[in-house]
């Protein structure tokens, strides 16, 4: 049912807001309309940079953390409206899951720093809309007929409203982490942590190739990095707490599952239990996530001459 939903809103605002505007010679076939429809579906990965898992060493940004076996299965549907080729305004929506854990440090436990001993993970599914602006400098010259590229590199940029929702998972069941605030969130004593939103914006940017199949058909490789305004799309970010307050401020059966969940250093070690103001994640950094996606789109607007 979401399919059809996303499909029936990228439509009906793309088709309700196509400019009109004089045909010009896009081939010895067809004619082009300076702005024309595409119509496309993606598919491919998502994986996310998070406090959590990691290399060897402390943890960094982007790049050197970057682990591919956290990646995970993405797609999406998206509507463009094109001029000239040159620039482009789409609209789409991405659907996928991120997931990250300490116990991939495992072999190199030695110099993380703690990290892997933290022995936390997360997955949370992950919903996007988002708005954004390409453009194609190839084409920002005239052509004659067939001699326009068929491959053109593009860069885009814009901005979207996701959704998620971190887990983790204690003796075979799944836990929603954010109603347990397991760093405080919301407690009179930790006033400086607020409890955080599961719907938020976020700003993106990438590069992406365009290969044109024919007149009517092209498929795009893509890489989109979102920036968050989080650092709990994992659910860590600062210091351990006082587990005794779960219960002055959650339900009892929720209490008893935060006492277990805030730290899992315990099930690796179980003397290690962590002082309240340890380390828990590093607040300097916000959270992100990207998509490496295929995608193939239909072209509309082009008529035969």
């Amino acid at each position: 049912m979401r399919k059809y939903f996303v499909l029936a809103i990228l439509s009906s605002v793309f088709y309700s807001t196509t400019l009109k505007a004089q045909y010009y010679y896009y081939n010895n076939k067809y004619y082009d309309n300076a702005v024309v429809m595409e119509l496309g579906v993606s598919g491919g990965i998502m994986n996310a940079l998070t406090d959590l898992g990691g290399k060897k060493g402390v943890g960094k940004n982007f790049i050197k953390d970057l682990r591919w076996a956290t990646a995970r299965p993405s797609y999406g549907f998206y509507a463009t409206a094109m001029y000239k080729n040159m620039a482009g305004l789409r609209l789409e929506g991405t659907f996928g899951e991120v997931t990250g854990y300490d116990s991939i440090l495992k072999n190199v436990a030695g110099s993380t720093f703690g990290r892997y001993e933290r022995n936390l993970s997360f997955k949370s599914k992950i919903s996007e809309i988002q708005l954004a602006f390409e453009v194609h400098p190839l084409f920002f010259k005239d052509y004659d007929e067939d001699e326009a590229p068929r491959i053109s590199p593009y860069a885009i940029v814009g901005g979207g409203i996701y959704t998620f929702d971190p887990q983790a998972e204690l003796n075979g069941q799944w836990y929603a982490l954010q109603p347990l605030r397991l760093e405080g969130q919301g407690f009179n004593e930790y006033k400086d942590r607020k409890t955080y939103e599961l719907t938020q914006f976020n700003l993106l940017g990438g590069l992406g190739l365009k290969y044109e199949i024919n007149s009517f058909l092209n498929a795009r490789l893509e890489f989109v990095h979102r920036k968050l305004f989080t650092d709990y799309l994992d659910d860590v970010s600062t210091e351990y707490v006082d587990p005794t307050l779960f219960t002055n401020y959650l339900p009892a059966n929720l209490a008893a599952v935060a006492q277990q969940l805030y730290s899992r250093r315990q099930e690796l070690v179980p003397s290690d239990v962590p002082v309240a103001g340890e380390q828990r994640g590093d607040p300097k950094d916000d959270d992100a996530f990207f998509t490496i996606q295929l995608k193939i789109g239909v072209t509309l607007g082009r008529l035969r001459r």
